[in-house]
């Protein structure tokens, strides 16, 4: 089975909530809720990655010391193996924007199971309900 990296990022504002991203018509789980990042390239480290996808996806520059590791889900779909690293991010230069997403949500961490996610993705809600309770 393929295994995929991919790395996503726990935004979390000044008032403790988490940005949530709804993937857009046309892609893979459309309409579901996730933390955004994407693919890592090869030859590409899963910091850099998540820096090039918060720009591209949201319009915002993140500093490497500002990504802390939190956890990760390792979870297999029907034809392939995803492995995702999550980090979390308190600090970054610009105004949050939907570039690639149909919606954005800013969610309370025990609110964050109202929003239909990917399978791979609701593993990592008690982690961060844990580091933000």
């Amino acid at each position: 089975m393929k295994l995929v990296l991919v790395v996503a990022c726990a935004l979390i504002d000044a008032d403790g909530r988490v940005l949530l991203a709804q993937r857009p018509a046309g892609k893979a789980m459309a309409g579901l809720w996730e933390f955004p990042g994407g693919k890592v390239e090869a030859g590409e480290r899963p910091e850099v990655t998540l820096i090039r996808e918060l720009d591209e996806e949201l319009g915002i520059a993140v500093k490497e010391p500002c990504l802390a590791p939190l956890t990760f889900a390792s979870h297999a779909y029907a034809d392939f193996h995803l492995l995702m690293p999550l980090f979390v991010c308190r600090r970054w230069d610009g105004i949050v924007t939907a570039r690639e997403h149909a919606a954005l949500a800013w969610v309370r961490p025990n609110k964050l199971r109202d929003y239909p996610m990917p399978e791979a993705d609701i593993p990592l809600i008690p982690h961060l309900t844990g580091l933000l309770l």
